[in-house]
């Protein structure tokens, strides 16, 4: 395991506050609660996803991390986590999970044609395998499963 680390490479604007473990199985990272925050973990996952060989899937989860953590900033105030994970037995099968401190679950509503945001969630029910979150004492997960192509 990679020991935690202040910052990423300039290529990723050192915005995050700390990554932990990108060798192996499974990639994390805490951004800041701030609007670069979204910018920075699209290209952390994007190259994690590329040191994986995984790029058939990359565009897809750069898609719901972008707007998995739109929603964390939108709705909370703390940190947000970001972890991709290929889990040990599964093969062909991404999960990606984004973190806040808020325990509330997350409400998925219709959004209407005019409207400028409200999709996210759709978005997410429509495009991995299954999704879900779960609460804790310090917060909620909401998590997707992404099918990686063969």
């Amino acid at each position: 395991m990679k020991p935690d680390t202040v910052g990423l490479p300039d290529s990723l604007g050192g915005e995050v506050i700390r990554v932990t473990d990108t060798d192996g199985d499974r990639a994390t990272w805490t951004f800041a609660a701030d609007p670069n925050a979204v910018r920075t973990a699209r290209c952390a996952v994007r190259e994690q996803l590329g040191r994986w060989e995984l790029d058939g899937v990359a565009d897809l989860a750069e898609l719901l991390v972008s707007e998995l953590v739109t929603n964390a900033l939108r709705h909370a105030t703390g940190p947000v986590g970001v972890c991709l994970t290929r889990p040990a037995g599964r093969t062909g099968v991404l999960l990606v999970e984004v973190s806040d401190p808020v325990p509330e679950p997350p409400h998925e509503r219709v959004a209407r044609p005019d409207d400028e945001g409200g999709r996210g969630l759709q978005l997410l029910a429509r495009s991995s395998r299954r999704w879900g979150h779960r609460s804790g004492p310090h917060g909620k997960t909401v998590w997707c499963e992404l099918a990686v192509p063969r």
